[in-house]
Formats: C-alpha cells, structure tokens, sequence
C-alpha cells in the first residue's frame, strides 16, 4: 500500500526496473517540510512500525513463544536482583531475537509477493531467515545461560539447600 502524500513518488513508471541519477528528483522534498507535516509524517511512521508489529503477533506463533520465554527471563532476573549492566545485555539480547523474527517475517512476506509460485529461490531466501531467527534465538540462550545461570544457581542451592 502507498503511503498518503507519497504518490508522486511512487507513481514513477520504471522502464528499465532501476532508478538512475536522473531519478534524483523523485524524492519527497523533505527540506521544506513544515512543522507539522514533519510531526505527522513520524506519526504515520510510527502507525506503520505499530501495524507491522501487531501483524507480526497475529501471524508468527514462535513471536509468542519468544514473548512467553522472554517474560519469564524478566521476572527471573527481577527476582535474582540484577545489576543494570546484566539488563542491559538481557534487553538488547531479547531485542536482537525479535528484530531476527521481525526481519524474517518481512523476507517472508516479500518472498511470497515476489514469488507466488515455489521456486529454489525463494526457498533459500525463506531458510535463510528462518536461519537467522534461529542464530539470534540460540545466542539469546547462551546469553541467558551466562547472566542468569550463576546467580540463580546460588539463590536455588539457598532456598533449597542442595
């Protein structure tokens, strides 16, 4: 879907299926942008990130499963009282498993617009994303294992008394 007030943009019929420097005028002047076009056009851009990031929760069942898994790594490292830097890495190690399923439903969905019909391509253009989700997710373990592992051990063997 194009976006309002960006038609003209989008409205240019490609020949050669490549933009040239010549192209250069196409652009959406954003130099002379108001104010309140300018406060406007991030809002419709955050609509847009918003739509993306509901599409992705409705669609993706392993998005949940790194949501459920993700929430109790929070409440674990809430209740083992973890220093801001050990957050830190949890956060931005969440983050990079949810940008890798993000992106990877982004390939999906322009690999199926691309290429309705199977195609060797679009497979490995598809495995390759889902290899992506899968890297960011087993690091994401590791990462966990490390932070989390030695000071839930010692709460653990002091509660239980191993």
């Amino acid at each position: 879907m194009i976006p309002k007030g960006d038609s003209h943009f989008y409205s240019h019929r490609f020949t050669s299926g490549v933009l040239s420097k010549s192209d250069c005028h196409l652009k959406p002047d954003k130099q002379n942008m108001t104010f309140k076009q300018f406060f406007r056009s991030r809002i419709e851009s955050f609509g847009n990130a918003f739509r993306g990031w509901w599409y992705v929760l409705q669609t993706q069942h392993n998005a949940w499963v790194h949501a459920v898994v993700a929430t109790a790594v929070f409440i674990v490292a809430f209740w083992l009282q973890l220093p801001a830097r050990d957050w830190a890495v949890l956060i931005l190690t969440v983050t990079m498993v949810f940008a890798a399923e993000f992106i990877n439903t982004a390939i999906e969905a322009v690999v199926d617009l691309a290429s309705p019909q199977k195609h060797p391509l679009a497979k490995v253009g598809k495995d390759v994303g889902a290899a992506a989700v899968l890297i960011a997710a087993l690091a994401a373990v590791v990462v966990g294992l490390l932070i989390l592992g030695p000071p839930l051990w010692t709460r653990l063997t002091a509660l239980f008394g191993a």
